[in-house]
């Protein structure tokens, strides 16, 4: 084993990107079912079916769904994934990253039938439910599946990847409602619930031609399979020097992890120090939380009734531009996250994302109801959007791929995810009684929530958040062990893992040796 730093990693070949690149699928599933119901509650059809009368300067349609009700319907999905994504954390780590991916992809199908037979509130609550668990377990699996795959080099992009993935299944489901919001039978909404099908189809056939994490297989004690997923994953020969030196320093890493940790939930809960379990675990916890109070999923999950509600003459376009500018603007994040790095991304982004929204709750409070207001909201969306996709929507993700040793990454990135999808649930269930007539009815005044907790994002990323970028895993775990989040940028790889093993060793041995002519004299 050489003590090169730049040696822990093997070279990559063009279908080792392709493999490793392809799990970002996943984000389609969590993109197009968060997305599809933004623009269903908006359609005359399942108001009329789903809700009840109400006064005509309620809704010009006569028929809408109470607050009560849309709150649960979009929210509850949450409730779902929530619970997913604490179960991925011990069913990864039980039979494996890919096998749990693809066990999600059956259990969103199911939920899927329910939603599609559903004719009333109830039915289509449970089949949300289910679906949720398949999405929770997806969205906690998939992202430490990828950064345990991914080359250092472009993990941050091969990550991000999976954000661009969520943004293109929001303008797919907006696409798809688009062209079924004026059918007047039962298929407007059927056919948006159906189409997940597909995806979840193309994901979990997929992965039967993918190799399985080599760090499972590390953490299993299969080394052997370690290095034949290894060779695949990077294309190089089973003999391959880099191949052997990259699996020792997994190997070693995970050893010496292990020798001052255990892998059981409790662990998790330990250590606030630099190095410590605990330090990490609160940092993906609120990282993926504070990513849920940027506001960002107002936008998604209620952009269509509340541009409704503000007289913009075409919600469903709006909405739809809005999805767009999302998918469009994500990928600079491939280049940023690996140029750039994810901390000042963050920070950058949270400052961006502030202004945004403070300009739209100012002038949308000064000049309520009028064209002006409307230019402002929909122009300041879509940078606010822009400032998102480019920054804490990827990055929040990419982080809590890598700041977690291997012997409680399944857990410390399911206790990340369902930080993400307990506040999803929180504001998904909280915005409808913020902003409805009727009930909190605060309008453009809302804005001025989420840029206060923009400005909270951002001091919060300049003190906790470390700088990840360019680093492997394994050094990742040493530069946190040595830094703090504010000097993290400034850490250089200087020892690998098997070198302070094998020096050890050496010191171990001489002791051990010195012990032995002590004895004889």
């Amino acid at each position: 084993m050489s003590g090169d730093v730049s040696r822990v990693e093997s070279p990559v070949t063009a279908r080792g990107y392709f493999l490793c690149g392809f799990a970002a699928f996943g984000g389609i599933l969590f993109g197009y079912d968060s997305g599809y119901i933004n623009g269903v509650l908006g359609m005359e059809y399942f108001k009329e079916n789903f809700g009840g009368p109400v006064p005509k300067d309620v809704d010009p349609f006569g028929f809408n769904i109470s607050t009560s009700e849309k709150s649960l319907i979009v929210s509850i999905l949450s409730a779902g994934t929530f619970f997913g994504a604490l179960a991925g954390g011990n069913l990864a780590d039980w039979i494996g990253r890919r096998l749990s991916i693809m066990i999600a992809c059956v259990i969103f199908s199911v939920g899927v039938v329910l939603q599609v037979a559903s004719t009333a509130i109830p039915l289509l609550v449970v089949g949300r439910v289910i679906a949720g668990l398949g999405v929770g377990l997806v969205s906690a699996i998939v992202i430490m599946y990828m950064s345990e795959i991914a080359p250092k080099a472009i993990r941050g992009a091969i990550v991000s990847g999976y954000q661009w993935a969520i943004t293109v299944g929001l303008l797919l489901a907006s696409c798809v409602n688009q062209g079924t919001k004026d059918r007047t039978d039962s298929s407007s909404y059927r056919i948006p619930i159906a189409i997940q099908f597909l995806w979840a189809l193309i994901l979990g056939i997929g992965l039967f031609f993918l190799p399985e994490s080599p760090r499972w297989f590390v953490k299993k004690g299969r080394n052997e399979e370690a290095l034949a997923a290894l060779a695949r994953l990077r294309g190089q020969p089973l003999d391959s020097d880099y191949l052997k030196d990259e699996l020792a320093e997994i190997q070693v890493n995970y050893e010496y992890e292990m020798s001052i940790s255990q892998a059981n939930w409790s662990d998790c809960f330990k250590g606030l120090g630099p190095a410590g379990n605990f330090r990490r675990v609160l940092i993906g916890v609120f990282l993926q939380m504070f990513q849920q109070w940027t506001g960002i999923n107002f936008i998604f999950y209620y952009g269509t009734t509340f541009f409704q509600t503000t007289g913009v003459s075409d919600p469903f376009l709006i909405s739809l531009i809005t999805n767009l500018v999302n998918v469009i603007t994500t990928p600079l994040a491939f280049w940023g996250m690996e140029r750039l790095g994810r901390r000042k991304l963050l920070i950058g982004g949270a400052a961006l994302m502030l202004i945004c929204e403070f300009i739209v709750a100012a002038v949308g409070t000064a000049k309520e109801g009028s064209k002006t207001a409307s230019t402002v909201l929909i122009v300041f969306v879509c940078i606010y959007i822009f400032g998102f996709a480019t920054t804490w929507g990827p990055g929040a993700w990419v982080v809590i791929g890598e700041i977690f040793p291997l012997p409680i990454r399944a857990k410390g990135v399911a206790l990340s995810t369902a930080s993400n999808w307990l506040w999803n649930f929180v504001i998904g269930y909280i915005t409808p009684y913020m902003v409805d007539p009727g009930e909190g009815d605060l309008g453009a005044k809302v804005f001025f929530v989420w840029g206060t907790t923009c400005a909270v994002c951002l001091i919060f990323a300049y003190f906790f958040v470390p700088e990840t970028k360019g680093l492997s895993l394994e050094q990742v775990d040493m530069m946190m062990g040595e830094t703090t989040a504010r000097t993290s940028s400034k850490w250089k790889p200087h020892q690998t893992y098997a070198e302070q093993k094998m020096q050890g060793d050496k010191h171990a041995a001489a002791m051990h040796e010195m012990s032995d002519r002590k004895t004889e004299l």
